[in-house]
Protein backbone atom coordinates (compact mmCIF):
# COMPACT_ATOMS: atom_id res chain seq x y z
CA UNK A 1 0.00 0.00 0.00
CA UNK A 2 1.41 3.65 -0.67
CA UNK A 3 2.35 5.34 1.97
CA UNK A 4 0.30 8.64 3.12
CA UNK A 5 2.15 11.58 2.64
CA UNK A 6 0.05 15.39 3.74
CA UNK A 7 0.91 18.82 1.54
CA UNK A 8 -0.20 22.38 2.12
CA UNK A 9 0.97 25.10 0.13
CA UNK A 10 2.21 28.22 1.92
CA UNK A 11 -0.81 30.56 0.59
CA UNK A 12 -2.57 32.61 3.18
CA UNK A 13 -5.94 34.06 3.35
CA UNK A 14 -6.78 37.02 5.31
CA UNK A 15 -6.82 35.66 8.73
CA UNK A 16 -5.23 32.71 8.35
CA UNK A 17 -1.10 32.20 9.19
CA UNK A 18 1.36 29.77 8.15
CA UNK A 19 1.89 28.53 11.60
CA UNK A 20 -1.97 28.13 11.68
CA UNK A 21 -1.36 25.97 8.43
CA UNK A 22 1.42 23.89 9.99
CA UNK A 23 -0.42 22.81 12.96
CA UNK A 24 -3.17 21.85 10.69
CA UNK A 25 -1.30 19.42 8.68
CA UNK A 26 0.43 17.54 11.59
CA UNK A 27 -3.35 16.91 12.94
CA UNK A 28 -4.87 15.91 9.24
CA UNK A 29 -1.39 13.74 9.21
CA UNK A 30 -2.63 11.67 12.21
CA UNK A 31 0.17 13.87 14.86
CA UNK A 32 -2.65 13.11 17.92
CA UNK A 33 -2.80 9.71 17.11
CA UNK A 34 0.35 9.38 19.11
CA UNK A 35 0.42 8.57 22.98
CA UNK A 36 2.45 11.70 24.42
CA UNK A 37 0.93 11.24 27.61
CA UNK A 38 4.37 12.12 29.83
CA UNK A 39 6.56 10.99 27.38
CA UNK A 40 9.68 12.36 26.72
CA UNK A 41 9.74 14.11 22.72
CA UNK A 42 13.06 14.49 20.88
CA UNK A 43 12.44 16.99 18.06
CA UNK A 44 14.99 17.00 15.93
CA UNK A 45 15.83 19.79 14.05
CA UNK A 46 19.14 21.74 12.66
CA UNK A 47 19.91 24.47 14.30
CA UNK A 48 21.94 26.37 11.78
CA UNK A 49 25.30 27.33 11.17
CA UNK A 50 25.67 30.78 12.24
CA UNK A 51 25.99 33.13 9.05
CA UNK A 52 23.43 30.51 7.21
CA UNK A 53 20.16 32.16 6.90
CA UNK A 54 18.16 29.01 5.34
CA UNK A 55 17.86 27.25 8.50
CA UNK A 56 14.21 26.67 9.99
CA UNK A 57 13.51 29.87 12.11
CA UNK A 58 12.41 28.60 15.82
CA UNK A 59 8.76 29.51 14.94
CA UNK A 60 8.19 26.26 13.06
CA UNK A 61 9.54 24.40 16.17
CA UNK A 62 7.35 26.21 19.05
CA UNK A 63 4.30 25.34 16.52
CA UNK A 64 5.20 21.58 17.18
CA UNK A 65 6.32 21.54 20.82
CA UNK A 66 3.34 23.36 21.33
CA UNK A 67 0.87 20.62 20.13
CA UNK A 68 3.05 18.47 21.83
CA UNK A 69 2.47 19.98 25.14
CA UNK A 70 -1.18 20.16 24.21
CA UNK A 71 -1.34 16.40 24.24
CA UNK A 72 0.55 15.53 27.51
CA UNK A 73 4.24 15.49 25.81
CA UNK A 74 7.70 16.94 27.07
CA UNK A 75 9.23 17.77 23.96
CA UNK A 76 13.21 18.83 23.19
CA UNK A 77 14.82 20.28 20.43
CA UNK A 78 17.79 18.38 19.55
CA UNK A 79 20.69 17.85 17.43
CA UNK A 80 24.26 16.19 17.45
CA UNK A 81 27.61 17.50 17.51
CA UNK A 82 29.30 17.74 14.07
CA UNK A 83 32.15 16.21 12.86
CA UNK A 84 34.14 19.29 11.34
CA UNK A 85 35.31 22.88 12.35
CA UNK A 86 32.52 25.09 12.59
CA UNK A 87 30.95 26.40 15.78
CA UNK A 88 28.45 23.64 16.14
CA UNK A 89 31.06 20.58 17.09
CA UNK A 90 31.13 20.77 20.80
CA UNK A 91 28.16 21.24 23.33
CA UNK A 92 29.19 24.73 24.61
CA UNK A 93 29.86 26.25 21.23
CA UNK A 94 26.87 24.18 19.49
CA UNK A 95 24.23 25.95 22.04
CA UNK A 96 25.94 29.09 21.83
CA UNK A 97 25.29 28.72 17.74
CA UNK A 98 21.57 27.83 18.42
CA UNK A 99 20.76 31.03 20.85
CA UNK A 100 22.50 33.03 18.40
CA UNK A 101 20.04 31.69 15.52
CA UNK A 102 17.27 32.38 17.71
CA UNK A 103 16.10 28.81 19.59
CA UNK A 104 15.49 29.24 23.24
CA UNK A 105 12.51 28.58 26.05
CA UNK A 106 10.71 31.51 25.19
CA UNK A 107 10.63 31.03 21.26
CA UNK A 108 9.76 27.42 20.95
CA UNK A 109 8.25 26.49 24.24
CA UNK A 110 11.07 24.11 24.89
CA UNK A 111 14.51 22.99 26.17
CA UNK A 112 17.99 22.78 24.16
CA UNK A 113 19.97 19.56 24.67
CA UNK A 114 22.51 18.53 22.27
CA UNK A 115 22.17 14.88 22.26
CA UNK A 116 25.42 13.37 22.06
CA UNK A 117 27.03 15.69 24.95
CA UNK A 118 29.64 18.08 25.74
CA UNK A 119 32.17 16.18 23.18
CA UNK A 120 29.90 14.53 21.16
CA UNK A 121 31.38 11.14 22.70
CA UNK A 122 28.17 10.49 24.99
CA UNK A 123 26.20 8.49 22.61
CA UNK A 124 24.72 4.78 22.39
CA UNK A 125 25.13 1.80 20.37
CA UNK A 126 21.87 0.51 18.37
CA UNK A 127 21.16 -2.35 16.29
CA UNK A 128 20.47 -1.67 13.12
CA UNK A 129 17.91 -4.17 12.25
CA UNK A 130 18.52 -5.22 8.47
CA UNK A 131 21.25 -3.46 8.26
CA UNK A 132 23.96 -4.31 5.63
CA UNK A 133 26.90 -1.45 5.85
CA UNK A 134 25.94 -0.81 9.91
CA UNK A 135 25.12 -3.85 12.11
CA UNK A 136 25.10 -0.92 14.66
CA UNK A 137 24.66 2.68 14.86
CA UNK A 138 26.08 5.01 17.64
CA UNK A 139 23.56 7.10 18.25
CA UNK A 140 23.10 10.80 20.74
CA UNK A 141 22.56 9.31 24.34
CA UNK A 142 19.16 11.57 24.77
CA UNK A 143 17.57 10.70 21.05
CA UNK A 144 17.81 7.30 22.69
CA UNK A 145 16.75 8.05 25.75
CA UNK A 146 13.24 9.75 24.49
CA UNK A 147 10.26 7.91 24.25
CA UNK A 148 9.47 9.47 20.68
CA UNK A 149 10.72 10.79 17.79
CA UNK A 150 9.79 13.75 16.20
CA UNK A 151 12.06 15.15 13.21
CA UNK A 152 10.99 18.64 12.05
CA UNK A 153 13.35 19.18 8.92
CA UNK A 154 14.26 21.61 6.24
CA UNK A 155 14.23 19.75 2.78
CA UNK A 156 17.04 20.93 0.79
CA UNK A 157 19.90 20.45 -1.80
CA UNK A 158 23.33 18.70 -0.54
CA UNK A 159 26.68 18.37 -1.82
CA UNK A 160 27.47 14.32 -0.27
CA UNK A 161 23.82 12.88 -1.16
CA UNK A 162 22.02 15.14 -3.70
CA UNK A 163 19.74 16.15 -1.02
CA UNK A 164 18.84 16.52 2.97
CA UNK A 165 15.45 15.82 4.32
CA UNK A 166 14.13 13.01 7.00
CA UNK A 167 16.51 10.73 6.63
CA UNK A 168 19.30 12.99 6.40
CA UNK A 169 18.40 14.81 9.59
CA UNK A 170 17.35 11.74 11.75
CA UNK A 171 20.56 9.48 10.41
CA UNK A 172 23.38 11.72 9.66
CA UNK A 173 21.61 14.51 12.79
CA UNK A 174 21.19 11.78 14.90
CA UNK A 175 24.91 9.95 15.10
CA UNK A 176 27.52 11.35 17.27
CA UNK A 177 30.34 12.40 16.19
CA UNK A 178 31.72 9.01 16.04
CA UNK A 179 28.73 7.99 14.23
CA UNK A 180 29.25 9.95 11.68
CA UNK A 181 32.57 9.03 11.04
CA UNK A 182 31.60 5.36 10.51
CA UNK A 183 28.96 6.92 8.20
CA UNK A 184 31.32 9.30 6.04
CA UNK A 185 34.58 6.91 6.17
CA UNK A 186 34.07 5.21 2.35
CA UNK A 187 34.16 8.50 0.59
CA UNK A 188 37.53 10.04 0.35
CA UNK A 189 37.36 13.42 -1.83
CA UNK A 190 39.72 14.17 -4.52
CA UNK A 191 41.38 17.20 -5.99
CA UNK A 192 40.99 18.11 -9.72
CA UNK A 193 45.07 20.01 -9.55
CA UNK A 194 43.87 21.61 -12.95
CA UNK A 195 40.69 23.29 -11.09
CA UNK A 196 42.15 24.04 -8.27
CA UNK A 197 43.33 28.11 -7.30
CA UNK A 198 45.05 27.68 -4.24
CA UNK A 199 42.37 29.57 -1.86
CA UNK A 200 43.11 27.09 0.68
CA UNK A 201 38.90 27.92 1.63
CA UNK A 202 39.13 23.89 2.15
CA UNK A 203 42.23 23.84 4.44
CA UNK A 204 40.52 26.15 6.62
CA UNK A 205 37.47 24.08 6.83
CA UNK A 206 39.33 20.69 6.99
CA UNK A 207 38.90 19.52 11.23
CA UNK A 208 41.64 16.66 10.72
CA UNK A 209 44.39 18.86 8.99
CA UNK A 210 44.72 16.54 5.91
CA UNK A 211 44.91 19.08 3.18
CA UNK A 212 48.25 20.87 2.44
CA UNK A 213 49.76 22.56 -0.76
CA UNK A 214 52.28 22.13 -3.27
CA UNK A 215 54.90 24.91 -5.15
CA UNK A 216 52.06 25.13 -7.09
CA UNK A 217 49.36 26.01 -4.63
CA UNK A 218 47.47 23.41 -5.63
CA UNK A 219 45.47 20.97 -2.81
CA UNK A 220 46.58 17.94 -1.92
CA UNK A 221 43.96 15.85 0.30
CA UNK A 222 46.14 13.09 2.46
CA UNK A 223 43.88 9.99 2.32
CA UNK A 224 45.35 8.86 5.74
CA UNK A 225 43.82 11.58 7.42
CA UNK A 226 40.92 12.48 5.95
CA UNK A 227 37.97 11.09 7.87
CA UNK A 228 35.19 11.40 4.22
CA UNK A 229 33.11 14.26 5.75
CA UNK A 230 32.97 16.15 2.19
CA UNK A 231 33.00 19.28 4.03
CA UNK A 232 36.00 20.57 1.46
CA UNK A 233 33.76 19.87 -1.55
CA UNK A 234 30.93 21.99 -0.30
CA UNK A 235 33.22 24.82 0.46
CA UNK A 236 34.98 24.93 -2.86
CA UNK A 237 33.91 27.50 -5.25
CA UNK A 238 35.95 26.20 -8.32
CA UNK A 239 34.30 22.39 -7.90
CA UNK A 240 37.80 21.45 -7.55
CA UNK A 241 36.98 18.77 -5.10
CA UNK A 242 34.75 15.47 -5.77
CA UNK A 243 34.36 12.52 -4.31
CA UNK A 244 36.80 9.59 -6.76
CA UNK A 245 33.29 7.75 -8.38
CA UNK A 246 29.44 7.67 -7.80
CA UNK A 247 29.68 4.75 -5.03
CA UNK A 248 30.70 6.86 -1.51
CA UNK A 249 27.58 9.39 -2.26
CA UNK A 250 25.57 6.17 -2.66
CA UNK A 251 27.43 4.38 0.23
CA UNK A 252 26.70 7.23 2.73
CA UNK A 253 22.87 7.47 1.31
CA UNK A 254 22.44 3.61 2.69
CA UNK A 255 24.31 4.52 5.63
CA UNK A 256 22.12 7.07 6.63
CA UNK A 257 19.00 5.60 6.30
CA UNK A 258 20.46 2.19 8.34
CA UNK A 259 20.80 5.08 11.05
CA UNK A 260 17.86 6.19 10.20
CA UNK A 261 16.14 2.98 10.92
CA UNK A 262 18.47 2.89 13.99
CA UNK A 263 16.57 6.01 15.60
CA UNK A 264 13.10 5.05 14.58
CA UNK A 265 12.95 1.20 15.58
CA UNK A 266 10.95 0.71 18.47
CA UNK A 267 9.04 3.90 19.34
CA UNK A 268 6.56 6.30 17.64
CA UNK A 269 7.69 8.45 15.47
CA UNK A 270 6.54 11.31 13.29
CA UNK A 271 8.11 13.30 10.25
CA UNK A 272 7.81 17.16 8.76
CA UNK A 273 9.25 18.78 5.98
CA UNK A 274 9.07 22.24 5.30
CA UNK A 275 10.35 23.10 1.41
CA UNK A 276 11.33 26.63 1.89
CA UNK A 277 14.60 28.54 0.71
CA UNK A 278 15.73 25.32 -0.96
CA UNK A 279 19.32 25.92 -1.04
CA UNK A 280 21.52 23.77 -2.98
CA UNK A 281 23.94 22.72 0.36
CA UNK A 282 23.27 21.85 3.89
CA UNK A 283 22.34 23.83 6.16
CA UNK A 284 25.83 23.09 7.91
CA UNK A 285 27.73 25.50 5.94
CA UNK A 286 27.91 29.43 7.69
CA UNK A 287 26.62 30.53 4.62
CA UNK A 288 23.72 29.63 2.29
CA UNK A 289 23.51 30.55 -1.44
CA UNK A 290 19.89 31.25 -3.49
CA UNK A 291 17.39 28.87 -3.37
CA UNK A 292 17.23 26.79 -6.83
CA UNK A 293 13.32 26.90 -7.10
CA UNK A 294 10.23 28.79 -4.99
CA UNK A 295 8.91 28.22 -1.69
CA UNK A 296 6.58 24.94 -1.57
CA UNK A 297 5.16 24.29 1.40
CA UNK A 298 4.45 21.67 4.37
CA UNK A 299 4.93 18.30 3.73
CA UNK A 300 3.86 15.41 6.65
CA UNK A 301 3.90 12.19 7.10
CA UNK A 302 4.32 8.66 9.26
CA UNK A 303 6.58 7.44 6.73
CA UNK A 304 10.30 9.46 6.46
CA UNK A 305 11.10 7.32 3.07
CA UNK A 306 7.32 8.70 1.12
CA UNK A 307 7.83 11.93 3.11
CA UNK A 308 11.59 12.55 1.59
CA UNK A 309 10.34 10.92 -2.23
CA UNK A 310 7.37 13.16 -2.40
CA UNK A 311 9.15 16.32 -1.54
CA UNK A 312 11.81 14.89 -4.36
CA UNK A 313 9.08 15.34 -6.75
CA UNK A 314 7.62 18.18 -5.70
CA UNK A 315 10.78 19.95 -5.98
CA UNK A 316 12.10 18.23 -9.33
CA UNK A 317 8.45 19.26 -10.96
CA UNK A 318 8.83 23.16 -9.68
CA UNK A 319 10.93 25.33 -12.09
CA UNK A 320 14.29 26.81 -11.46
CA UNK A 321 15.16 30.29 -10.03
CA UNK A 322 17.09 31.75 -12.95
CA UNK A 323 19.34 33.61 -10.37
CA UNK A 324 20.08 30.48 -8.75
CA UNK A 325 23.50 28.20 -8.97
CA UNK A 326 20.80 25.75 -10.88
CA UNK A 327 20.69 28.78 -13.88
CA UNK A 328 24.47 27.52 -14.48
CA UNK A 329 24.33 23.98 -14.60
CA UNK A 330 23.80 21.69 -17.08
CA UNK A 331 20.23 20.06 -17.69
CA UNK A 332 21.57 16.84 -18.55
CA UNK A 333 19.60 14.92 -16.16
CA UNK A 334 15.67 13.87 -15.44
CA UNK A 335 13.80 12.13 -13.08
CA UNK A 336 11.44 9.19 -13.41
CA UNK A 337 8.65 12.12 -14.27
CA UNK A 338 10.61 13.64 -17.04
CA UNK A 339 11.41 16.44 -14.97
CA UNK A 340 14.75 17.94 -14.80
CA UNK A 341 16.46 16.26 -11.91
CA UNK A 342 17.76 19.40 -10.12
CA UNK A 343 19.63 17.39 -7.14
CA UNK A 344 21.76 15.59 -9.89
CA UNK A 345 22.24 18.63 -11.99
CA UNK A 346 23.26 20.84 -8.99
CA UNK A 347 25.58 18.03 -8.02
CA UNK A 348 26.21 15.58 -10.57
CA UNK A 349 28.83 13.50 -8.75
CA UNK A 350 25.96 12.53 -6.32
CA UNK A 351 23.03 9.93 -6.83
CA UNK A 352 19.82 10.66 -4.17
CA UNK A 353 18.10 7.67 -5.50
CA UNK A 354 20.39 5.35 -3.45
CA UNK A 355 19.41 6.70 -0.33
CA UNK A 356 15.41 6.13 -0.98
CA UNK A 357 15.86 2.43 -2.33
CA UNK A 358 18.03 1.58 0.27
CA UNK A 359 15.65 2.68 2.64
CA UNK A 360 13.10 0.88 1.11
CA UNK A 361 15.17 -2.56 1.06
CA UNK A 362 15.66 -2.21 4.56
CA UNK A 363 12.05 -1.57 5.35
CA UNK A 364 12.36 2.05 6.76
CA UNK A 365 9.43 3.25 4.34
CA UNK A 366 7.86 2.98 1.08
CA UNK A 367 8.32 5.22 -2.01
CA UNK A 368 5.25 5.04 -3.14
CA UNK A 369 2.94 7.34 -1.97
CA UNK A 370 -0.41 9.17 -1.71
CA UNK A 371 -0.50 12.76 -1.42
CA UNK A 372 -2.91 13.90 0.58
CA UNK A 373 -3.87 18.16 0.10
CA UNK A 374 -4.83 19.77 3.08
CA UNK A 375 -6.14 23.47 2.46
Amino acid sequence: MNSKVYFTDLRCRIGDSLLAKLERIIVKAGIERIDFSNKYVAVKIHFGEPGNMAFLRPNWAKVVADKIKSLGGRPFLTDCNTLYVGRRNNALVHLDAASENGFNPLTTGCQNIIADGLKGTDDVEVPVSGGVYCKTAKIGRAVMDADIVISLNHFKGHEGTGFGGALKNLGMGCGSRAGKMIMHNDGKPQVTQSVCVGCKMCAKYCNEKAISFDENKKAHIDQSKCVGCGRCIGVCNFNAISNSTESPSVKLGAKIAEYTKAVVDGRPNFHISIVNQVSPYCDCHGENDAAIIPDIGFFASFDPVALDKACIDAVNAASEIHTSVLREREHTHKDANGNNDHFTNVHPSTDWRGQISHAEKIGLGNASYELVIVK
